[in-house]
Formats: structure tokens, sequence, C-alpha cells
């Protein structure tokens, strides 16, 4: 029986995607492999957002094609929208299939296979694209080394797989489920809305089904993500708001924790706050991208928000939810970004109550306009903004953990890290480790006695979670 194997790269949206086509291809009869090594089919689902994302995966391409040369090297995904021809270029490559085709990818590996089952995983009807079949721009299926490459306009698409994805290391805790694909935005560094397309939504009566069906089939945790995820329901008809999609989910659902992925500063509006801050069943925890603390860089980066409205967001969102873990994305090294700038975005985080960054160096991305601006960054000037930022965030995530010290909180048990402890996940976003191996999946209250390795050490109370597990006894 044939085998496949699906490496993802990025973001939790890409994930989604890659659960999707591993999904269909078990349900046309195809095994998974352990690892690339082993299968005969792999798929490279790719991300694009910087250049080191772009060598991540020609880096993998080139170690599967020495390790497994016999098989079948399929790449998609961001970087296979945007760059296909240069992948097609390299040895070992089989297919290159951009985002605007990946919903028919399993069709595309393997000919005359039934479609029946894609429709199933996508939110449209399981008619033909309006463009058809053949449509492909551009079309070269027989380059130098006979790579097939299927890509079209990404604006046109129309199709937006619902699969749930699950971390590789936990497979029966916390599904991921994408709601929203694509991007109106447009910021100067970035390139995605050039390869996810306009902002599309899963209907709302697809997103209760997915969530009925997850929790039918036991799961207590799911995250909801998208690239754009605040800009939900904008292209429905009728539309409809973020705000309406949280409310509709503890309404009309009986999941027991929602969880959010990142969440724009312009969609934090005071109605989700209160949102959030008034239900037990939605998680703790507030990712809200910044960039810069910079009012110039921001202008210049075509963000839709000020330094001060960013301020009044976090504020807001600390003032309602006190214990919440509260992350941001923050860019260094963009083009202009004085050393005047960055003591702007430093300050500016150091006084919010941000818990955690994640920190990235500005990567010129081909079409985008930020690489006709001038005053690029010394790659060592923009290395240690990078390193100062990520002390800070080292910094604010030790103090945040140390303040639970003493304190009971709410987790799901993950995994079994050895035979002498196991992993959870609090409700505002902290690892934890407990002593023994508990099964996963489980709400557990623990008594939070110390911090090590980046996780607080926590002892399981003997009580359960009432507040949640009892709401839906």
């Amino acid at each position: 029986m044939a085998s496949f194997y699906v490496q993802n790269f990025g973001c939790r949206a890409t994930q989604a995607d890659g659960a999707a086509i591993d999904r269909e291809f078990r349900q046309r009869g195809l095994t998974r492999a352990q690892a690339a090594a082993e299968a005969g089919i792999v798929v490279l689902n790719t991300c694009t957002v910087t250049a080191a994302a772009d060598q991540d995966a020609r880096s993998a391409i080139r170690r599967i094609h020495r390790d497994n040369p016999a098989s079948q090297i399929v790449v998609t995904g961001c970087y296979a929208q945007r760059a296909s021809e240069e992948i097609s270029s390299l040895a070992g490559v089989c297919q290159v299939i951009g985002n605007s085709d990946k919903h028919r990818l399993v069709d595309l590996v393997i000919p005359g296979s039934s479609a029946a089952t894609r429709s199933t995983l996508n939110n449209e009807d399981p008619s033909p694209s309006p463009r058809g079949v053949q449509t492909l721009l551009p079309v070269s299926t027989l380059l130098q080394n006979s790579t097939q490459v299927f890509v079209s306009d990404i604006f046109a698409h129309t199709e937006l797989l619902a699969a749930p994805v699950f971390d590789s290391s936990n497979q029966r805790t916390r599904p991921n489920l994408k709601v929203q694909d694509g991007c109106g935005n447009r910021c100067s560094f970035c390139v995605i809305p050039f390869v996810r397309g306009h902002s599309r939504s899963l209907a709302l009566e697809k997103v209760l089904k997915a969530i009925d069906d997850l929790v039918e089939d036991g799961f207590r945790e799911v995250v909801i993500s998208g690239i754009n995820l605040g800009r939900w329901g904008r292209d429905l008809n009728p539309p409809l708001r973020f705000e309406d999609l949280i409310r509709a989910i503890l309404q009309r659902t009986s999941l027991e924790k929602l969880r959010v992925s990142s969440v724009e500063p312009m969609d934090w509006s005071d109605e989700l706050i209160d949102i959030f801050a008034s239900s037990s069943r939605i998680a703790k925890h507030a990712h809200v991208p910044l960039q810069s603390g910079s009012d110039r860089v921001l202008r210049a980066m075509h963000r839709k928000y000020r330094p001060w409205h960013y301020e009044r967001k976090i504020e807001n969102i600390k003032a309602a939810m006190p214990s919440a873990a509260i992350g941001a994305d923050v860019m260094v090294g963009f083009p202009g970004e004085t050393d005047f700038d960055f003591e702007a975005t430093h300050r500016m985080i150091e006084q919010l109550p941000l818990t955690y960054l994640h920190v990235f160096t500005y990567s010129p991305r081909p079409g985008t306009p930020a690489v006709n601006l001038h005053g690029r960054v010394a790659p060592e000037v923009a290395a240690e903004r990078n390193r100062i930022l990520r002390e800070l965030s080292d910094n604010k995530k030790l103090a945040f953990m140390g303040s639970f010290i003493g304190s009971t909180l709410e987790a799901i048990t993950l995994h079994a890290s050895d035979d002498k402890s196991s992993e959870a996940l609090t409700d505002n976003f902290q690892k934890l480790r407990l002593p023994g191996r508990h099964p996963a999946n489980h709400w557990v209250r623990a008594r939070i006695e110390g911090i090590s390795g980046g996780a607080l050490l926590g002892v399981r109370l003997k009580s359960e979670c009432r507040e949640v597990c009892d709401h839906h006894a």
C-alpha cells in the first residue's frame, strides 16, 4: 500500500491545511509514514514569510531527495505559490502546487482518484471550479527536470480547507480549527496577502458543525485560527462579525474551552474583550501583534493603528483579565528603523503588561513595497536589537510565571513527558509540569510551587476543575 508523509512549515493556518491533506490521503487508502525517509509521497507544505522560511523548505527538499531519492516530492503552500519556478528547479521535486490549487492536491498527486472525498473537506460545494481543472497560471508540465507546476490566480480562489490540525506530539488534545484564510490588509513588509488571497471565512454553520464534531469526538479545548482571524465574517452574506462567531460558539455548542489565536489590535473591540472576560469557557489568552512601538515605523509599515491605540487595547485587556497571558509579534530591522525608533519600541514593551514576545528580524520579500524603502538596517544592528527584545521577553515571561507561585491554576493535560512527569497547559497559556503520569485531555487544578526550564511546576489537587467540567456534566 502506498505511503505518504506531510511536513508543515509556519503558521497554524498552514498546519491546518496540512491536516486536511493528511486526512484526504488516508481517506483514499494511503498509509501515513513515520518519517519522510520512509514515504513514497512526501508533501512539503511551505511558508514564505521570511527568507529563512524559504531556506528551510529548500534544505528539507535536498535532505529528503538525498535520503529517499525514490520518493515523489510534492511542494505546496505559500512558498510554492510565490516562487514555483524556483522550487521546480530543485532536484527531486516532482510537483509544485500553489495555495490556489492546494484544494485538489490529492487528485493531482494521485491521478484518476475520486473527487468525492475532497468535496467533504472544503468550504464550497463539490461542483467544479469555474476556472476548470486545466486553468493553471502559469502552466509548466515539462520543465527541465519534468516537474509539474500547478499555480493559478490566488485572488480567484474561494475554497477553504477546514480540517482540524493537531500538534504532532499531542494527538488527543487541543485541535486547531482554521475558520478564516487570506488577508485584506496590505502591510508594506508582508507577502502573505499575495500568496493567500482575499480574506475568506468558513460559514458560521460549518464552524459550529466542526466544533460539534470535535466535542463529540471527546475534545475539550479547541483553538480557532486564521490568517487575519478578527476579520472573520466580513465577506459572508449577510456579513457577520468576529464577536458574532464567538458568541455563537458559546451559545450553540457545548465546547468546554475555546482558545483564540492571534487577533489584530484594531479588532479587539470593547465588546470582544468583555466576551473574553465574562466567560469561563474562553481561555484567558490574547495574542495582539504589535510589530513596532514607533509611530513613524508603523506608518511606513502601513499598519492600521498608532502606538497609543495599541497601548489602550493592551491596558483594557489587562484590566478585564488580570491573569491573562498577553503576547505580541515584534519586528526589528525594518528599513529606516533608527536607534530612536527602536528605543520607542523597547520602552513601550517594557511599560506594557505583555507577558511574552515573538521577535522577528525584517526579511525583504519580493514584490512588497518595503523592499524599495531606503535605510537598510545593518544585519549586526538588527541582530542586537533582536537579542535585546528576546531578553526583555524572557524577563517578562519569568516575572509573569513567578506571579502565580502559591496560587492555583486550571489546566488541560497534554501528555506524559517521561515516566516521572506529565505536561499540561494552563488556561492562561503557561506550560505546566506535573509529577506522575496523567492521561491527556483532562482538566486539572494545580497548586503552583515553582518554575523550572520555562515551565511552571505544580502539584495536582484532588478536586477536578469544577467550574468548567460541571458546567457540561
